[in-house]
């Protein structure tokens, strides 16, 4: 579920365009600075989940650790981040449906938002009919995707025609140009690395609910990890900037043209499909559970927290979703083309991550502050490095403001002060 939720095809498709305009070929830099500040995160939903089983996840932990109207922002963050999301994932679900078919018809926002609905709509009817559908379904959809991105990053590093031979230099902090450039680029690795904490969320349907969403999130980034770093290193040697730059919807679709060219390229695009679709449910489910946790302490309306006597699922919370996510679809037709939508939805999303990641680091901390300095284990896992990652978020947050243009600060901050 965390590899699913963090969706390797999908946001290797969604974002190189935008991280490869940001930082050049740094791209492997980035991801791996926002990388390491992101594990601390991962540390600290393992340690905080081991206080508490709640949907509620980042909500709940940081309500109880720092303030209870810290944890409604928290919780408020991951709700509009995700609602914003169901518009950057129904786009790339309907242009690489498409994109098996016709070029022309991928790039066409009303033809794309279509498709890409249907993709919603079907994944809103297997996260209403209950998790054990949804577990089934994830695991074959995102074990042929990894399978298929394994392959086809083999033979991106070992393809004959490279247009950059590789460098370690790209991994370097002298690859950036500038501090703005380097946090630009960690905004966009922020968007690439989230959804993994999707466990925490399903933390009251799981077996060994204390202990197994937090060993998923781990084991899942860093798979998810060596897969960006792969692909993105890949892209680096085969594909020009205008190649990217002109199919910012369908990068892997390209990709995989270049290096196994006719029906096996679109192999690849199958992969983007399977792990958009993926990841299009995990959100769902991350919007759903928190919902229902915030309904069920009465911070939202009590409707929420009900769930349904047959599929056990919160299904007015489902509803409600799905009423917004098609509102959204249409209201997104308005801001302009594909990559313009993606990119203000991307650095949307990315500002409300650093919100409420930041804050689960800062709690893991006050949390534990008894136990951190009992062993070095316990200093470096529960105290240092989830308070490296928060305060990593914090300045990403604040550095990046300048850089944001008007569409993203208004759907960026003006989300945020309707939770305040």
């Amino acid at each position: 579920m965390a590899v699913a939720g963090s969706a390797p095809a999908y946001s290797i498709a969604a974002s190189t365009a935008l991280l490869v305009a940001a930082v050049g070929l740094a791209g492997p830099a980035s991801l791996l600075f926002c990388g390491i500040a992101m594990y601390g995160i991962v540390f600290a939903f393992n340690y905080l989940g081991r206080t508490e089983s709640n949907s509620g996840a980042t909500y709940a932990w940081v309500r109880r650790g720092l303030h209870p109207a810290l944890g409604y922002i928290a919780g408020w963050s991951l709700l509009m981040c995700s609602s914003i999301f169901l518009v950057a994932a129904t786009l790339p679900a309907g242009s690489s449906f498409l994109g098996l078919f016709s070029d022309k018809l991928s790039n066409s926002t009303g033809w794309v938002t279509l498709f890409g609905t249907v993709f919603f709509l079907l994944m809103v009817a297997a996260v209403a009919f209950g998790v054990t559908i949804t577990a089934t379904v994830q695991v074959v959809m995102s074990t042929i995707e990894v399978a298929l991105l394994l392959l086809f990053a083999s033979l991106a590093i070992f393809h004959g025609a490279k247009v950059h031979e590789f460098s370690w230099h790209w991994f370097a902090p002298s690859a950036f140009d500038s501090r703005a450039t380097f946090f630009a680029g960690a905004l966009i690795a922020a968007f690439y690395y989230w959804g993994w904490d999707v466990t925490a969320n399903l933390n009251e349907e799981t077996k060994g609910s204390r202990k197994t969403p937090g060993q998923g999130a781990l084991i899942g980034m860093i798979i998810t990890f060596l897969l960006f770093e792969v692909f993105t290193v890949g892209s680096n040697m085969v594909l020009t900037s205008k190649e990217i730059d002109g199919n910012s919807a369908n990068i892997l679709g390209i990709l995989g043209q270049k290096v196994w060219p006719g029906t096996g390229g679109k192999l690849l695009v199958v992969a983007v499909l399977l792990s958009t679709v993926a990841t299009l449910e995990t959100q769902l489910i991350q919007l759903t559970r928190t919902l229902f946790s915030m309904g069920r302490d009465g911070t939202l309306p009590n409707k929420f927290g009900t769930v349904n006597s047959k599929y056990k699922t919160p299904m007015f919370a489902v509803i409600v979703v799905t009423f917004v996510g098609l509102g959204l679809f249409i209201g997104s037709q308005f801001i302009g083309s594909i990559g313009k939508i993606m990119g203000d939805a991307i650095a949307s999303i990315a500002v409300q991550i650093s919100i409420y990641y930041a804050l689960a680091g800062y709690a893991v901390v006050v949390l534990f502050r008894k136990l951190i300095f009992k062993s070095v284990k316990n200093f470096i896992l529960m105290g240092l490095w989830p308070l490296i990652g928060a305060i990593f978020m914090t300045i990403m947050f604040f550095q990046v403001i300048p850089t944001l243009d008007t569409v993203t600060r208004y759907v960026g901050f003006g989300t945020i002060a309707a939770g305040l």
